[in-house]
């Protein structure tokens, strides 16, 4: 487990590589829906650091289930507000509601377990 949970740490310090990367991107679609993915990734990555031993499916339902509950959160406001005070939160708790960022995280949460699961063979 040990194992699984240094990789995930990697997959982690990559992920968060990637998504400073995609910011450097012009804005647009690419670099939003790809930064969706990623954030969905990287919760993933961190589930895996937290619970080694949770099986690929239960890791990819609760980074999804955590990205969709912080998108959802979005509609109340609160997201929004923290946001405004702090850097972090933005990048955490994004500002605005956006339907399609929806089907994004699930394709993060599949690409994760997509992954961990080849490496799991």
């Amino acid at each position: 487990m040990l194992h699984r949970r240094l990789a995930a740490l990697a997959a982690a310090v990559m992920v968060v590589a990637a998504g400073l990367a995609v910011r450097a991107l012009p804005a647009g679609a690419v670099a939003k829906y790809a930064g969706d993915l990623l954030y969905t990734l990287l919760v993933y990555a961190l589930v895996v650091v937290a619970a080694p031993r949770a099986r690929p499916f239960v890791v990819a339902a609760v980074a999804l289930a955590v990205s969709w509950l912080v998108e959802f959160a979005q509609l109340t406001g609160v997201p929004a507000e923290l946001s405004a005070h702090s850097t972090l939160a933005r990048l955490v708790l994004g500002t605005t509601f956006n339907a399609p960022d929806l089907f994004w995280y699930a394709v993060g949460a599949a690409v994760g377990y997509a992954i961990d699961s080849a490496r799991a063979k």
